[in-house]
């Protein structure tokens, strides 16, 4: 399976704090992720609960605690750092969203995947 990047929004589509849900294709099939941004530094993670495989959120765009500091999975309240996806809290502590390289560059944020591009 060969690794692709592809263009998920331009900056000024994410808000800091903030979030945001993309799909991108596999062999598979769909598969999705999300961006989250805080304090000007943007992440990117495959979108699934390493307790139960659940996607972490609650609604559109919605993955972070009120405060806008954490990841929370909508399904069991497990609580992640945004810097580097690990659990501090819920039924999967200690284990680690999986992260999916990303960068930011003029003005738009590219996310590498695995699997077939568009």
């Amino acid at each position: 399976m060969s690794e692709h990047e592809i263009k998920v929004c331009s900056l000024d589509e994410l808000a800091d704090p903030g979030a945001k849900e993309f799909e991108f294709e596999t062999a598979q099939g769909k598969d999705y992720g999300f961006l989250v941004c805080r304090d000007g530094q943007v992440s990117a993670y495959v979108n699934s609960c390493p307790h139960t495989g659940a996607a972490l959120n609650w609604a559109p765009d919605r993955f972070l605690t009120k405060a806008g500091d954490q990841i929370m999975c909508g399904v069991h309240g497990a609580i992640f750092r945004i810097e580097d996806g690990h659990c501090l809290a819920g039924p999967c502590e200690g284990r680690n969203l999986t992260p999916l390289p990303c960068r930011v560059e003029d003005g738009a944020v590219y996310v590498s995947v695995k699997g077939e591009q568009a």
